[in-house]
């Protein structure tokens, strides 16, 4: 990880939670100096202490770690804002309605920010019978490759998995509007309106 807490997001959990140094060196076994020295500055948690501290100031260890504390206060949960996280150690693909902390194989993961479909990467829509057949016109080289298809809309989201060495092309029910996403492993994340 980058980051390391700092004192000043200690200080400012435990002031949320309500408690004094004391109370929360009392409840993850620690003195209320070591406290006092994190907030300052002075020093730092021992990394056997994160997890119980994370649990004592009622946050995930990822918001400890970054200081950003996620309060999800998009309670319907719009499909259309999701966003798209992947693991650059194992290739795991996460999706979210809504803002979040993503760890994954111990790196925490920005979200992707997707750019319009370029020519490159042209993206091809056929109507067949009742559904649509995509065909991304990209090689499905092992190191350079379509990785994935999403399409959301405002109730559903269909996602397709591509492995390498095989075909960039899947039938979709493209119903309503909506937003195809493509994944290409080098040049990220990508959009196009449907």
């Amino acid at each position: 990880m980058d980051n390391y807490i700092t004192g000043a997001t200690i200080k400012r959990l435990r002031e949320a939670k309500g408690v004094t140094q004391t109370q929360l060196a009392e409840q993850i076994g620690v003195s209320d100096k070591a406290v006092s020295k994190w907030e300052t500055a002075k020093g730092l948690p021992d990394i056997t202490l994160i997890e119980p501290l994370a649990k004592t100031l009622g946050v995930s260890v990822m918001e400890l770690m970054s200081g950003n504390t996620v309060i999800n206060k998009n309670i319907s949960s719009n499909i259309l804002r999701s966003k798209f996280y992947v693991c650059p150690v194992c290739g795991n693909v996460i999706r979210t309605t809504g803002d979040t902390v993503i760890s994954c194989c111990g790196i925490a993961l920005p979200p992707l920010e997707a750019e319009d479909v370029d020519e490159a990467h042209g993206v091809t829509v056929e109507k067949v019978e009742d559904e649509h057949f995509i065909t991304v016109n990209h090689e499905m080289a092992k190191t350079h490759f379509i990785s994935f298809i999403a399409y959301l809309t405002s109730d559903r989201v269909q996602f397709v998995k591509f492995y390498p060495e095989g075909n960039a092309e899947t039938r979709l029910q493209l119903r309503g509007r909506g937003y195809l996403y493509i994944y290409c492993n080098k040049h990220g994340l990508m959009k196009k309106k449907i």
